[in-house]
């Protein structure tokens, strides 16, 4: 450039500022497309959370262009904000045969599917038929009528349906993202079987499960459920109540909710505090009576907003109200339900070794689910094939175990 003329010199400024601009624009775009990818990311983890849709592995979000997925991130949005379940009440009876016979899983399944005939699925997809309960011959509220004898089978079904078109576009951006999905059911269901007995199938009741971006409350009659509904409020109002308050990012906030914070500030310690950075050179310092406050405005709103709830959904009278959802792990976080609902309402009890967490509540009961439809139906599943079960088993392959794990100790301690 030292020896360029004034034209040319004029001439490289040119170029040089050109691209100055073309990088500018590049990172522009970069930084929208990372935006997009981000959005997507977190468009597909709620949906499974949501909709718990079954049997799901891990979530690895497969490398594809982001403009596709910045156009199912859109259609994705679009699709959970149209997604609305419909319940159906149905009868129906068939014929086993001219003679007497055992009733078997086949049966239940033919009375079921008669029970599906002439209805109209062009626009909503089936995700369930729960049958009420089964008649033999007459003889009424049999729930599993495997075994028994008769010449005619009846049964009372609550089929359950989503529209097709914002389903299909959710299960198109779960394609994209690399997850196969193997059937779909309702995130209350899995939360029902979680804490399902013999006293909740013959009631009314609630269940109420806060997730991180919504709470779901469901009612269920006798195991049945019958209406739901969707408040977009979650733990993750909790986050941002914290941040807005103390100036913390997200993350410090969830780490305040989780480890620090009392669901009722009467109960917390004005001694205990808490350290975090608002940045490199600037820490705060903040006592748990501070934070729990803020956290029980919040979850004492989002409490009263679920009872509301429950009341436009039905007029019955409620026997019980389950909570659950990560939230409802907070310590003290059952006198707040106590005060806010009586002891009609208490906080789901996860005890499966392993999965102690009401975050896991959906999961769990869904397989549960699954199984006891399987199991209806004459079905079984097992994830250890017929071969590994007899083989853990077996009585000899115990001692076989057995002898080589007291072999290898005695003959690394005892060598000749």
């Amino acid at each position: 450039r030292k020896n360029a003329t004034a034209e040319e010199k004029e001439q490289i400024d040119k170029q040089i500022r050109l691209l100055k601009q073309q990088q500018k624009d590049e990172k522009a775009i970069l930084k929208q497309r990372q935006q997009a990818y981000n959005t997507f990311a977190n468009a597909v983890r709620s949906s499974i959370k949501s909709f718990s849709i079954g049997l799901i592995g891990t979530v690895a979000l497969a490398s594809r262009n982001l403009t596709d997925m910045e156009r199912e991130t859109k259609n994705l949005s679009a699709a959970l904000s149209q997604l609305g379940s419909n319940q159906e009440y149905l009868s129906t009876f068939t014929d086993l045969s001219d003679t007497i016979n055992e009733i078997t899983g086949i049966d239940i399944c033919n009375v079921l599917n008669d029970a599906l005939k002439g209805q109209d699925f062009r626009e909503r997809e089936l995700v369930t038929a729960m049958p009420i309960n089964f008649m033999v011959d007459g003889t009424t509220s049999i729930r599993d009528p495997k075994g028994l004898k008769g010449s005619t089978l009846e049964t009372r079904v609550v089929i359950s349906t989503v529209p097709k078109e914002p389903l299909y576009r959710i299960l198109e951006v779960l394609k994209l993202s690399g997850v196969e999905t193997v059937d779909i059911s309702f995130t209350s269901f899995g939360d029902y079987y979680t804490v399902k007995n013999k006293n909740y199938d013959d009631v009314v009741g609630a269940i109420i499960n806060i997730g991180e971006e919504s709470t779901n409350v469901s009612v269920f009659n006798k195991g049945i459920q019958i209406k739901n509904s969707l408040i977009p409020v979650g733990s993750k109002n909790v986050d941002k109540d914290l941040t807005y308050v103390f100036k913390s990012n997200l993350e410090e906030s969830r780490k305040l909710k989780e480890k620090f914070a009392v669901a009722l500030s009467s109960l917390a310690d004005s001694n205990d505090t808490w350290n975090f950075k608002i940045d490199k050179d600037t820490s705060k310092e903040v006592n748990q009576v501070g934070v729990s406050k803020v956290v029980e405005a919040r979850v004492r709103e989002l409490l009263k907003l679920a009872k509301n709830e429950i009341k436009n959904l039905t007029n019955r009278e409620i026997r019980y109200i389950i909570i659950t959802g990560g939230l409802s792990e907070l310590a003290g976080f059952s006198y707040l339900v106590e005060q806010e609902f009586g002891f009609v309402a208490k906080v789901c009890n996860i005890k499966t070794m392993g999965i102690r967490h009401n975050m896991y509540s959906s999961c769990y009961g869904t397989i549960k689910y699954f199984n006891d439809k399987l199991d209806l139906r004459g079905k079984h599943y097992n994830m250890i094939s017929n071969e590994d079960v007899e083989k853990l088993s077996s009585t000899d392959s115990l001692v076989t175990t057995s002898e080589n794990v007291i072999s290898k100790v005695f003959g690394h301690f005892f060598v000749d």
